[in-house]
C-alpha cells in the first residue's frame, strides 16, 4: 500500500501596495522563503498565494506552486486613499477589496496568512476576512509582518488610535514579526510598536542575505554605478540629481527610475543623462543589478536597503521624508552604525553625488555586524508556530474579553 502523502501547507500572503512595490517585493521574498525552507521543518510541499494591489506585481517570478491574487488598485491622496484606475467610489472599492480578500481566504482555507505592515489592510478591508478567518478555521496562524522602521512614534500613536488600540489586533494576530535587528532599530524601544504588544513579537533580522537573484538583465557591459529610486513614484529629484551628475573615468552608470515614475517625469531624466549614463524604467531583477555595482545610490525603502546590505557594495542613501518619517529614521540609524551613507534630500545635487561615486566606487563595506539573516529565519520561525498547541485560539479570545 503507498504511503499517503501530507496535505500541503498552504500559505496566503496579504500587502496593500498605494505606493511603490516594497510590500509586494518584501512579500515576494518571504514566498520565497518559505517555499524553499519550511518543507525541511514540517515535512510538507508548500503552496500559496500572493494577495496585492499593484499589477505590475505579476511580472515577478514566483515560487512552484505559488500564483497571485491581484486587486483592484488603490493610490494615497491629500486625503485618504483613493482608487487608482477605477471609475468609482472608495467606499465601494474597498467593499469589492474586502469581498475578494473574503472569498480567496474562505476558498483557499489558509494554514498561514502573513499581512504586511497594516494589520486590518486600507480602511480596514481584512476586518471581516480576519473574522471570518478565525470563526471558520481557527488552527489557522496569523501573522502581522512589519519592517524594522514604521514612522515616528508620534505618528505611529495616532494610526494605533485609528486602529481602535491593541485589543483588535491582539484577538486576531498569533505573532507579529518585525523584519529587522533591535540592534540597528528597535520599534519596542521607540514606541512604534506598544509595549502591550511584545509578547507577539519576534524579530527576524533583516530580510537580507539568502535573496533569489535572477540574473542581470541589463546591457552595460563594463564596471557600472547604480541609481535606484524604488517604484518612482516620488523618486523624480533622486533620479534627475544623479543622472546628471559626472561619472568616474572607466564607469559606465544605470539610473533605474521605477515603473510608477510618470511619463513627463522620465523624459527629464533622461534628457539630463550624461554621456555614459543609461536611463531605464525597470530590470528584470534590481538584487542583480545591485549585486554587479561598483557603487550605489538609492532612496531609503526597506527592500533596497536591505539587497544592498545583503551585498558589500558601498551605498549613499537619499531618504524621502514625505508622507512618512520611516526612510530618513532608517537611513539614520544605518548610517550611525556605519554600513551605509546618508545624504539628506535638502542636500541633494548633482555634483554631490558625484563626488561620492568618484570617492566610493571600487571601495568594500563590512556589514557583518548586522543581523542579514531574516529570509533563512523565517522558514523555523513559521514552523514553530504552525506547530504551536491548538489552545492559542481561546487565549485569543480571552484577550479580547478583558
Amino acid at each position: 500500500m503507498a504511503d499517503l502523502q501530507p496535505e500541503e501547507l498552504r500559505v496566503v500572503l496579504y500587502s496593500h501596495d498605494s505606493q511603490g512595490l516594497g510590500h509586494t517585493r518584501r512579500n515576494l521574498a518571504i514566498a520565497h522563503a518559505l517555499s524553499s525552507g519550511l518543507p525541511g521543518h514540517a515535512h510538507r510541499k508548500v503552496t500559496g498565494l500572493l494577495v496585492t494591489g499593484e499589477s505590475s506585481a505579476t511580472r515577478f517570478d514566483v515560487p512552484a506552486g505559488w500564483d497571485w491574487v491581484v486587486l483592484p488598485g488603490i493610490r494615497k491622496g491629500t486625503d485618504g486613499y483613493r482608487p487608482r484606475h477605477l471609475s468609482i467610489g472608495q467606499d465601494a472599492l474597498v467593499q469589492l477589496r474586502t469581498h475578494m480578500v473574503d472569498a480567496v481566504l474562505g476558498r483557499f482555507r489558509p494554514d498561514l496568512v502573513v499581512v504586511d505592515r497594516h494589520a486590518f489592510g486600507v480602511d480596514g478591508e481584512l476586518r471581516q476576512a480576519l473574522t471570518n478567518l478565525r470563526r471558520e478555521r481557527p488552527s489557522c496562524k496569523v501573522v502581522l509582518g512589519l519592517r524594522e522602521v514604521l514612522d515616528s512614534p508620534h505618528a505611529m500613536k495616532r494610526e494605533w488610535d485609528r486602529m481602535g488600540g491593541t485589543d483588535p489586533l491582539r484577538s486576531v494576530f498569533d505573532q507579529i514579526w518585525v523584519y529587522g535587528d533591535p540592534a540597528i532599530h528597535d520599534p519596542l524601544r521607540t514606541g512604534e510598536i506598544p509595549g502591550s504588544l511584545a509578547p507577539l513579537v519576534r524579530y527576524t533580522g533583516y530580510l537580507a542575505a539568502g535573496r533569489v537573484s535572477r540574473g542581470r538583465s541589463t546591457p552595460v557591459g563594463r564596471p557600472y554605478l547604480l541609481t535606484m529610486a524604488g517604484g518612482g513614484s516620488d523618486g523624480l529629484a533622486l533620479v534627475l540629481a544623479a543622472a546628471g551628475a559626472e561619472v568616474p573615468e572607466g564607469y559606465g552608470h544605470l539610473v533605474i527610475t521605477g515603473p510608477q515614475m510618470p511619463k513627463e517625469h522620465r523624459r527629464l531624466v533622461e534628457r539630463a543623462a550624461r554621456a555614459g549614463t543609461s536611463v531605464v524604467v525597470k530590470v528584470r531583477d534590481a538584487l542583480s543589478e545591485i549585486e554587479g555595482a561598483s557603487a550605489i545610490v538609492s532612496m531609503g525603502g526597506y527592500n533596497s536597503v536591505s539587497e544592498i546590505m545583503s551585498t558589500s557594495t558601498p551605498a549613499l542613501i537619499v531618504p524621502r521624508t514625505e508622507p512618512r518619517m520611516e526612510q530618513l529614521i532608517r537611513a539614520s540609524a544605518l548610517a550611525r552604525h556605519g554600513v551605509v551613507e546618508m545624504c539628506h534630500p535638502d542636500d541633494l545635487s548633482p555634483e554631490l553625488i558625484a563626488a561620492w561615486f568618484a570617492r566610493a566606487a571600487g571601495t568594500r563595506v563590512g556589514r557583518s555586524t548586522v543581523d542579514l539573516t531574516g529570509v533563512t529565519a523565517l522558514a523555523s520561525l513559521a514552523a514553530e508556530l504552525l506547530a504551536a498547541g491548538s489552545d492559542s485560539q481561546a487565549r485569543r479570545w480571552e484577550r479580547a474579553a478583558v
